[in-house]
């Protein structure tokens, strides 16, 4: 098995039927049942018992028309919060997501700001339409972690151009207003909830978590349980531990078989069309 050398991080994600994961009594049942699997499989899994909850505003921009969509293009806003309080700066993430990596690879979402960025090519794998299966989409990211939140976009594309000059490659009229994708009310509140460090090998960790998407308050939407790795120059060529990590994906989804969400992505929900 080799990765792509373009390839930074790998991403696993499992959609979780949202019914009861405003309780902590779930996610709690849900966590010990993945230790026991891990214990099960001899899966090194070092679980967080205290970890805290961080707390999320998420909403998207895109064109009445949705021709940001149209063209693989999510431009996502994360603003952190505590309790009601939020913050004065938001994460802004720009990405090209194909199912195609050579596709993904021909948008540059670099900005041009002087607000520090990331720039990550992520190997998603999702499942596919049985249960215990797999299936990859790409996406091509710069993430933006402070931008100020009175500076986010004013509501027309040319405004966002300005952070992202390759939009205007795009076969997009500049003069289409942005809109918040569902309303300008429609802010999901996320709740993300560290579980610990999955042991694959000795270069490759990944993070595991649940992050769970709200309307507001005790009205979850859907959960994602998610685990992920950088890949650098020490691990792109450990074959048998990212091997071991897909193996561990698909009798993953046996194992959480009556927990699982059909479904591609949460990003997809929101929208209400397939990505």
């Amino acid at each position: 098995m080799q990765l792509h050398p373009s390839i930074t991080n790998r991403e696993f994600k499992l959609l979780i039927k949202p019914s009861g994961l405003d309780r902590r009594s779930r996610i709690t049942a849900l966590s010990e049942q993945i230790l026991a699997f891990c214990k099960k499989n001899k899966v090194e899994f070092f679980h967080l018992d205290n970890a805290t909850t961080g707390l999320r505003n998420i909403y998207f921009f895109d064109t009445p028309g949705e021709d940001f969509r149209l063209n693989n293009i999510i431009l996502r806003v994360r603003e952190s919060r505590q309790n009601v309080w939020v913050d004065d700066w938001c994460e802004v993430t720009l990405k090209c997501r194909t199912h195609d990596l050579e596709e993904s690879k021909k948008f540059d979402p670099t900005p041009k700001t002087n607000v520090k960025s990331r720039i990550r090519l992520k190997e998603e794998i999702l499942r596919g339409e049985d249960i215990g299966s797999k299936r990859k989409i790409y996406s091509n990211n710069s993430i933006m972690d402070s931008v100020p939140i009175d500076k986010v976009f004013e509501r027309k594309l040319s405004s966002v151009i300005k952070f992202f000059p390759s939009l205007s490659k795009l076969p997009i009229n500049k003069k289409v207003p942005l809109r918040i994708v569902g309303g300008s009310t429609n802010k999901i509140l996320e709740a993300c909830l560290p579980l610990g460090n999955l042991v694959f090998g000795d270069g490759v960790q990944a993070h595991c978590e649940i992050a769970i998407w709200m309307k507001s308050v005790g009205d979850p939407i859907i959960g994602e349980l998610a685990f992920s790795y950088r890949v650098n120059d020490r691990n792109r060529a450990d074959s048998k531990s990212h091997k071991r990590a897909d193996k561990f994906f698909k009798k993953l989804q046996h194992e959480l078989e009556d927990w699982l969400e059909i479904g591609s992505t949460k990003t997809a929900l929101v929208y209400g069309k397939p990505e």
